[in-house]
């Protein structure tokens, strides 16, 4: 089992090791050597190899103080032995070196294998292992050998695998451990057999189908053609068959069980390939390779983002915080103002609900404006995962090739929901009724996100579901093949995702599903089960839907997102001299709390072209600069306005007199605690407010007669909070001096072209990048 490790504490001996013998002298040998003495982790470092060049020049650069032909002789009162040797070789090593090893020596290795690396050590000591004896793998390499190519970064930003055994030490992980941080590495560690497996898939399959392509198209009678003409794929597919022979011919035979385990998978799915080719399976094949194009970019970007492969999400959990740096910052230049046309990112909601919907349906469903954002791609990947063939998303349009409601399959490994809280709860409701196991857990801000409000409902439809923790955060394991009941809920607090989930679970229970609402929320989920032919029924603030209907594949047009517009809307009503347009904004009755909340403090916002787009209303929206008071928000806008919030408390900083919110303590369980992140960015920009446990009370600065600065200066930590991170950009129209936004990255969740339009409109903005 994977884990991060823990920094180890500074009580360190001035030298880690008194000495350290390399058995071998290689790249990676002479690379942790380079490590060692520039960072001063040994007293004395020996090597032994069978070149006597080798050794000598090892002495002239300073690598080693002494140097042997004898593995013996190098490895006699080490406290630390590196095997940095073809693997094939390890039993013959450790036979020369048994006799003189220390009783507490640490012996590791740097080989690509482990199993056959134990078996050595089995043959030698027997089934009583010397405790210091502890398996390990950088995963760090060149294309030059040999201890001139050595280099001390080498393994900076890269991993080192350990696998510790049962009768491994800890204290000697733990020294293993701190040498290899000390190369700037990440540390991992999981068993010996889990380590062969995952490294035959993703490095010695890899491998071996090089050689195996190079050797094929080698034998071709046209050959000399096939590489004078070859394109950049060959050329970067087969650069990796310039390896070492010997060195993967013993990597093959070492780990000869789960490489051809990973041959038999490779040649099933090729097989599939070629079917589909042969049968010009037209949708088949589009899927597979839309699923593969999209994987290796989902993946290659949370990984590049958080520890996504570790398997131990307790562990994750606990180390996710280590690994939230902050990677992205907004600079943003005093002043200014906001004019133009614009056509804002696409609706989230929708764009979410439309993947979900389309791939339960039967037929296909084609969608036009899909929110491209991290969120959205979230759930459109989750359903790629449990098997739906999506196509695109390409400038906003997705085909979903519908699976039914029984059609999902279960995904290989968890699902990564990112950071959209949208995603992982209504997919509660949809996982909780499949025949499948599921998991699904997030980034660093979603993790922290309470999930029992969906959670307990869903309990109660009969569903088998678990959070983590007393708080109840992700990830969330749900148990498949758990027979649903339809159950009338009474919402404690209002939340269109709850909702949404309850609903969505609804349509496998049996009989009615409803729920009784304290306040109207979005309605996005009743509209579009309506699109798709799935009868819906709403009396008053209670929806219900009878179970076992079915959806229909149909075209969805996503409008342009109000939350995305809202900052939009914010910034041009504070800022003297602006006049921005919006185009084809969804204008939902239950989304509009934020024009009607601006439009009570005073601002000039109008509608025009009003029409219907996908089953939602949508309209252009006018907004020109004026002057605003403040106001207490009537409590029934508070969750039609629910998202946007952030942008609101700007324009109250900004208006004369007092603005009160109640009633909206759902803010504070947002990506972010909204409610104090929102005040501490304010009163750091010298905003005199109060927050309360429902709401806020802000004193706004504005003047009815003069435009001048509201806002002074400073750096506002967002908390990778999107919206908290847009709505202080805005707040720089009416800023003395720059601020500056700390975590600004996750703003292309919701907003994906937010700085190229936030500049296009006239806010100064620029971004820093510092990950």
């Amino acid at each position: 089992m994977q884990k991060p490790v823990d920094q180890c504490s500074n009580d360190e001996p001035a030298f880690l090791f008194e000495k350290v013998a390399f058995i071998g002298l290689g790249l990676i040998g002479s690379s942790l050597c380079r490590v060692i003495r520039d960072k001063k982790l040994a007293k004395q470092v020996v090597a032994s190899t069978r070149s006597v060049q080798t050794l000598q020049d090892a002495q002239d650069l300073g690598l080693i103080d002494a140097g042997f032909t004898s593995p013996q002789d190098a490895a006699r009162d080490a406290d630390l032995i590196v095997l940095a040797l073809p693997v094939r070789a390890t039993e013959k090593v450790l036979q020369a070196i048994q006799p003189v090893l220390k009783p507490d020596a640490i012996i590791s290795d740097v080989g690509s294998t482990k199993c056959n690396v134990v078996e050595a050590a089995k043959a030698v000591f027997g089934e009583n292992l010397p405790s210091g004896f502890v398996p390990g793998h950088p995963i760090a390499g060149s294309e030059h050998t040999g201890v001139h190519a050595g280099r001390a970064d080498l393994f900076a930003h890269h991993k080192v695998i350990l696998t510790p055994l049962p009768s491994s030490n800890p204290q000697a992980v733990k020294k293993l451990i701190t040498l290899w941080q000390a190369t700037q590495a990440e540390v991992i560690c999981m068993s010996v057999a889990e380590h062969d497996e995952i490294l035959a898939q993703t490095s010695h399959l890899p491998h071996l189908l090089a050689f195996n392509l190079i050797e094929q198209l080698a034998a071709s009678r046209n050959n000399l053609d096939i590489f004078r003409y070859a394109a950049g794929g060959l050329r970067d597919f087969s650069r990796i068959a310039a390896s070492d022979p010997q060195m993967w011919h013993d990597i093959f035979l070492a780990n000869k069980v789960s490489v051809l385990k990973a041959i038999n998978a490779f040649e099933q799915q090729l097989g599939q390939l070629k079917q589909l080719i042969e049968q010009e399976n037209s949708e088949q094949l589009i899927g597979l390779l839309g699923r593969a194009q999209a994987a290796r970019q989902h993946f290659s970007h949370m990984l590049a983002k958080t520890p996504y492969m570790q398997k131990s999400m307790q562990n994750r959990t606990q180390n996710l915080d280590r690994n939230n740096n902050v990677t992205e910052q907004f600079i943003i230049q005093a002043g200014g103002k906001l004019t133009g046309t614009f056509t804002v990112a696409g609706d989230k909601s929708v764009s979410h609900r439309s993947i979900m919907l389309g791939a339960l349906a039967t037929g296909t469903t084609h969608v036009t404006g899909f929110l491209e954002g991290e969120d959205a791609l979230a759930t459109l990947q989750a359903f790629r995962d449990m098997g739906v063939n999506i196509e695109g998303p390409k400038n906003g349009e997705v085909t979903i090739h519908g699976v039914g409601l029984h059609g999902l399959k279960e995904p290989a490994g968890a699902l990564y929901m990112g950071n959209s809280g949208t995603s992982m709860r209504l997919l509660s409701g949809i996982l909780s009724a499949q025949k499948f196991d599921s998991v699904m857990t997030g980034d660093p801000s979603l993790t922290k996100r309470p999930m029992e409000r969906i959670a307990k409902p869903l309990r109660l439809m009969g569903a088998k579901i678990q959070t983590t923790g007393e708080r109840g955060t992700p990830p969330v394991s749900i148990s498949g093949n758990q027979p649903l009941k339809g159950i009338h809920y009474d919402l404690p607090m209002a939340s269109a995702q709850v909702k949404s989930g309850i609903l969505l679970a609804g349509l496998w229970a049996a009989g009615t599903t409803s729920i009784t609402e304290p306040e109207p929320t979005r309605d996005h989920s009743e509209r579009m089960l309506r699109a798709f032919g799935y009868e819906v029924k709403t009396e008053g603030n209670t929806i219900s839907l009878q179970g076992g209907g079915t959806l229909t594949g149909t075209h969805i047009q996503v409008p342009a997102d109000i939350s995305s517009a809202a900052f939009f809307m914010v910034g041009a009503a504070i800022a003297q001299g602006s006049d921005v347009t919006l185009e084809q904004v969804g204008i939902n009755p239950t989304r509009t709390g934020v024009i009607e909340i601006l439009k009570q403090m005073g601002a000039d916002i109008s509608l025009s072209n009003e029409k219907m787009a996908g089953g939602e209303p949508v309209a252009d929206i006018r907004i020109r600069a004026n002057t605003l008071k403040g106001i207490h928000i009537p409590e029934d806008q508070v969750p039609l306005a629910i998202d946007e919030f952030p942008a609101i408390f700007i324009a109250a900083a900004c208006a004369t007199g007092q603005t009160v919110l109640t009633s909206a303590a759902e803010l504070r369980v947002k990506e972010s605690d909204r409610i104090q992140v929102m005040a501490d960015g304010l009163k750091t920009l010298g905003i005199d407010c109060t927050p309360t446990e429902d709401g806020i009370i802000i004193e706004g600065k504005g003047n009815t007669s003069e435009w001048q600065p509201i806002f002074g200066g400073g750096t506002i930590e967002s908390h990778h909070d999107h919206r908290i991170a847009m709505s202080f950009a805005i707040a720089g129209l009416r800023a003395s001096q720059p601020i500056t936004i700390d975590g600004t990255e996750t703003v292309a969740t919701s907003f994906p072209n937010f700085t190229q339009l936030a500049k296009q409109a006239g806010l100064q903005l620029e971004v820093n990048t510092n990950g």
